[in-house]
C-alpha cells in the first residue's frame, strides 16, 4: 500500500482504477481536466485535482509529492477523429504524457504505468503481438507509440521504473456515451434509445474485441506491482474471437428491441480493418483472464445508459481539419 497518482480519473478506466485502490487501501489522488470524463465518476475518497496535464506548470503541482505510483490513463482516445483533428491529439497525448512523466521523476515516484493503445500496432493485417514491429496508421496510434518510446528513454536515464500496458476497446459502465467521436458500443446503444439508427462506417465488417473494465483493472492492479513487469509492453484484452461492427449493432439491437437498420456511411481515413492482440504475455505475467462475455458486458454499457438516461451528442472537440474526407457525420453533426 502507499500513495498513487491516477490521471484521467474521471473517465471509464482511471475511475475503476481509482475504486481498486481505494478498496485495497490506498491513498488515490486523482488529476481529470474533465473533458472526456464525467465529475460523477469520481469515487468518494480520491483526492481530486481538476487540473490540465498539458499545461506544463501541473509539473510544479504538489500533490506529486510522497508518490509511490503514477498511473497516466488520461488522453484524448480518438482514433478516427486524430486523422482530423491532429494538433488537439499530439498536445493532450504527447505533451500531457511528458509533463505526467516528468512530474513522476522530478518527485521521485517509483513507478510509471503508462495506458497505451492497440492503435499502436496499425493495420499489421495479423493478430498484435508485443514484439510486433509497431506501424500505425493515424495520429492516435502515432501518439501512444512516440509517448512509448519518451517513457522508455526518460525512465532509462532518470532510473524510474515503468510499464506499458495496451488494453484493448473497453467499455463497461461510466463510460462516456454521448461523445460523437469515439466509444462505438455507447454511441450505438444511446443512438437507439434516442430511437435513432446506427451510422456505420464503411461495410461495418471491422473486426474488435471488446474488454470488460473490470477483466482490464485487475491485472492492470498486479501489473503495478510486479518486480516482472518492470519495462514490459503487455497487451490486455480478450484473444479469443472477435467481433464485427455491424454484429455488435445487432447485439445492441436485441438487447433494446429495436428495428435494427443502419445508416451506412463511407470509410473512415486509415480506419484499420481487423484488430486483434494476443494476451498470452498478460496470462503469463498478469494471471489475465478475460471472465466476462460480450454479453455480459454489453448487458452493463446498455443498462447503464438507460439508468442515466439518454443523452444528446455533445460536439464538444474542434475538428481541425475539414475536406471532402472529413466524415460528413461529424461535420454536420448528424449522430
Amino acid at each position: 500500500m502507499g500513495k498513487v497518482v491516477i490521471t484521467g480519473v474521471a473517465g471509464l478506466l482511471g475511475s475503476h482504477l481509482a475504486d481498486k485502490f481505494l478498496a485495497e487501501g490506498w491513498e488515490v489522488v486523482g488529476v481529470d481536466n474533465l473533458i472526456g470524463g464525467e465529475l460523477a465518476n469520481v469515487p468518494a475518497g480520491v483526492g481530486l485535482y481538476q487540473e490540465d496535464l498539458t499545461d506544463r506548470s501541473v509539473i510544479d503541482s504538489t500533490y506529486w509529492n510522497d508518490t509511490d505510483l503514477v498511473i497516466h490513463a488520461a488522453a484524448l482516445a480518438h482514433e478516427g477523429l486524430s486523422v482530423f483533428s491532429p494538433a488537439l491529439i499530439v498536445e493532450n497525448n504527447i505533451q500531457a504524457t511528458v509533463n505526467a512523466l516528468t512530474a513522476a521523476v522530478k518527485y521521485s515516484a517509483k513507478r510509471f504505468i503508462y495506458l497505451s493503445s492497440m492503435a499502436r500496432y496499425g493495420d499489421l493485417g495479423v493478430v498484435f503481438e508485443e514484439d510486433m514491429e509497431p506501424n500505425p496508421v493515424d495520429p492516435y496510434g502515432i501518439s501512444k507509440l512516440s509517448s512509448e518510446k519518451l517513457i522508455k528513454n526518460i525512465c532509462d536515464t532518470h532510473d524510474l521504473e515503468y510499464t506499458i500496458i495496451a488494453p484493448h476497446n473497453i467499455i463497461g459502465s461510466r463510460q462516456k456515451y454521448d461523445d460523437p467521436f469515439r466509444n462505438v458500443a455507447s454511441i450505438f446503444a444511446n443512438r437507439m434509445l434516442l430511437g435513432k439508427q446506427p451510422i456505420i462506417y464503411g461495410d461495418g465488417q471491422q473486426e474488435r474485441s471488446f474488454s470488460f473494465v473490470q477483466d482490464v483493472v485487475e491485472p492492470l492492479f498486479r501489473a503495478c506491482q510486479l518486480p516482472e513487469t518492470n519495462g514490459e509492453l503487455i497487451n490486455v484484452g480478450p484473444d479469443n474471437g472477435s467481433t464485427t461492427i455491424l454484429e455488435l449493432a445487432s447485439l445492441i439491437a436485441k438487447r433494446l428491441d429495436f428495428k435494427l437498420d443502419p445508416i451506412f456511411m463511407p470509410d473512415r481515413p486509415q480506419e484499420v480493418k481487423i484488430a486483434l492482440c494476443s494476451s498470452a504475455k498478460a496470462r503469463r505475467l498478469l494471471g489475465y483472464e478475460a471472465k466476462t462475455s460480450l454479453d455480459e458486458g454489453l448487458d452493463e454499457v446498455v443498462g447503464w445508459i438507460k439508468q442515466n438516461g439518454a443523452k444528446e451528442f455533445k460536439y464538444y472537440l474542434p475538428i481541425e481539419i475539414v475536406n471532402e474526407m472529413t466524415p460528413r457525420s461529424w461535420t454536420d453533426r448528424l449522430i
